[in-house]
C-alpha cells in the first residue's frame, strides 16, 4: 500500500479514536441533565432548557461517537452468512457495502450543509456561495464582516428556543469525520484484499 494511504488511515482512525474516547463520557453528562431535570420538576419549577438540552447532547454523542463505532466494527450488522466467510471474502464485501456508506453520508453531509445555512439565515439555493462569503467576510471584515451574511437565525419551535445552528455546525463535523473513517475503512478492506494488514 502507497505510504500516504498508511499515513492517513493513522491520522484518521488516532483522530476518531480520540474523539470517541472522549464521547464516551457523553453519557454522563446526558445523565446528568436528566438528573438535574427529575430533582428541578420535583423540588423546583421545572426548567425549561433541561429535556432539550439532554436532546442535543445524545446527538452530539451519537453523531461524534459514530466515526468511532465504524472504526471498532461495533455498528450493527446482518450476521447470517457473514460469519462464516473467509477473511478474503469479508474484505470483498466490506469493501462494496461501504461504498454504498460514504455515498449515504455524502448526502446527509450535503443535506446538513443546506440545512445549516438555513439556520444561519440564508434562504437561497446556493450555499456554497453563502459559505463561501460567510468565510471571505469572517477573515477580512469586510464591510459588515460576517455578520453582514447572517440573515435571521433558526431558532427551536419550544418555549426555551434555543438556536438550532450549533448543533447543525456538529452534525456537519459528525458527517465528515464519519466520511473520513469510511474511506479509511475502504482503503484497510482494500489492503486485506490484497493481503496486508495496516
Amino acid at each position: 500500500m502507497p505510504r500516504f494511504l498508511i499515513r492517513y488511515v493513522r491520522l484518521v482512525d488516532g483522530l476518531n479514536r480520540g474523539i470517541g474516547r472522549v464521547m464516551m463520557y457523553g453519557i454522563f453528562v446526558m445523565m446528568a441533565i436528566l438528573l438535574w431535570s427529575s430533582i428541578s420538576k420535583t423540588f423546583f419549577y421545572p426548567s425549561l432548557w433541561t429535556l432539550e438540552t439532554a436532546q442535543f447532547a445524545l446527538v452530539v454523542y451519537y453523531i461524534l461517537g459514530g466515526p468511532y463505532s465504524i472504526q471498532m466494527g461495533s455498528n450493527v450488522r446482518m450476521d447470517l452468512f457473514y460469519g462464516d466467510w473467509t477473511d478474503h471474502r469479508k474484505a470483498w464485501f466490506d469493501a462494496t457495502t461501504v461504498l454504498f456508506l460514504m455515498f449515504y453520508l455524502g448526502v446527509l453531509l450535503y443535506g446538513a450543509l443546506g440545512s445549516t445555512a438555513y439556520s444561519l439565515g440564508y434562504f437561497g439555493t446556493d450555499f456554497w456561495g453563502f459559505y463561501r462569503d460567510l468565510a471571505v467576510g469572517f477573515l477580512t471584515g469586510g464591510p459588515d464582516g460576517a455578520a453582514g451574511h447572517l440573515g435571521y437565525m433558526e431558532r427551536s419551535s419550544t418555549a426555551w428556543r434555543p438556536y438550532l445552528w450549533p448543533i447543525k455546525v456538529v452534525m456537519i463535523f459528525g458527517f465528515a469525520l464519519m466520511l473520513l473513517q469510511a474511506a479509511s475503512e475502504l482503503v484497510k478492506d482494500i489492503a486485506r484484499i490484497r493481503g496486508v494488514e495496516i
